[in-house]
């Protein structure tokens, strides 16, 4: 369905429903770090901000939160930000496929979240959901949902991926079959990194422009598929947290850091638009990872975990054996 013939987008509606989302996953977290804590339990840092196009070269407006934890008992940098932010004229990063809403006033808003554990047996995550509304001169306001989560392990366990897809499917079930084979497609062929030959991770759900069934259909989608985040990442935490560890799993572990900063400093259309649109800086490379490291030339030796990884995950895969 064209975004254009959709009708009563409610932005508020979609504001409070992100405020929650982040509430209540960073009330997860902390739960999990006090669960593992010698007291005090890390705790999340919270920045509220606020632009003023009146004061601010970007001509901006808008509100967020910013929250980050660090040096956690299981996480060493955990961050998830709230942003609703309206605009003059959308940047090219978000026009380059819609040309007919260059130069529109824009408001974009959503949640997006970034978790680097301590742990090398316990995935690095991503997630977000967000909705865009456009208004061009003398049409009706042109509207998008979009976001996703996909899962990023240095030592995986087939199982951990396995449950990670069922709940992927789960959250898109009601809406159609097609829904989680389309979304995680997309999550393989989007989280690629085409200068490696390979996949970020072992994927998970990923959609853009997304306006199918209209505004009400839309949403629900994109709310459910929010709300599924913690089933999907909570067990492998509680699987993992505990497993023994040195120092080659934490050197192995910066390194395959090294291409989560690749992909978000060269591919990932939310830092581009952030950046390109004027963000605030600090908000958007919150998901870069505290410690990585590149190393010239490296490859893991043959019949090792590191080289499990790259043979049996870093490819797309029929994990739930349907395709």
């Amino acid at each position: 369905m064209n975004s254009r013939a959709s009708a009563n987008p409610d932005p508020e509606a979609v504001r409070t429903y992100l405020l929650e989302l982040q509430d209540n996953i960073s009330s997860a977290l902390e739960e999990v770090e006090r669960s593992m804590a010698s007291p005090p339990p890390a705790t999340f840092r919270e920045d509220s901000w606020e632009r003023d196009p009146e004061l601010d070269s970007a001509s901006l407006s808008g509100q967020g939160r910013a929250r980050v934890l660090t040096e956690g008992d299981c996480f060493e940098k955990a961050g998830i930000n709230f942003s609703d932010v309206s605009g003059p004229a959308l940047p090219p990063s978000a026009t380059a496929r819609k040309p007919e809403i260059a130069g529109a006033p824009f408001r974009a808003m959503g949640v997006s979240l970034v978790f680097h554990p301590f742990n090398p047996y316990i995935p690095t995550t991503h997630a977000n959901v967000r909705f865009f509304l456009a208004q061009p001169e003398n049409h009706e306001p042109v509207w998008w949902f979009g976001g996703g989560f996909d899962l990023t392990p240095y030592y995986p366990f087939e199982e951990d991926v396995i449950h990670w897809h069922e709940t992927a499917k789960a959250a898109c079930e009601p809406f159609g079959d097609e829904i989680y084979p389309a979304f995680k497609r997309q999550c393989d062929e989007y989280f690629f990194l085409r200068h490696r030959k390979e996949t970020r991770g072992v994927g998970g759900l990923f959609f853009d422009d997304y306006t199918e069934g209209g505004f009400t259909r839309a949403f629900a989608l994109t709310r459910r598929i929010g709300d599924h985040f913690l089933p999907a990442y909570l067990p492998i935490i509680q699987r993992r947290r505990d497993i023994a560890f040195g120092d080659r799993e934490q050197w192995f572990q910066e390194y395959r850091r090294s291409r989560y900063a690749e992909f978000n400093l060269v591919y990932d259309r939310g830092t581009l638009f952030g950046l390109q649109s004027g963000g605030r800086t600090e908000s958007i490379l919150m998901s870069m990872p505290p410690r990585a490291r590149w190393v010239y030339n490296w490859a893991p030796t043959p019949g090792s975990p590191e080289a499990d990884l790259y043979e049996h995950y870093l490819h797309p895969r029929d994990w739930l054996g349907e395709e």
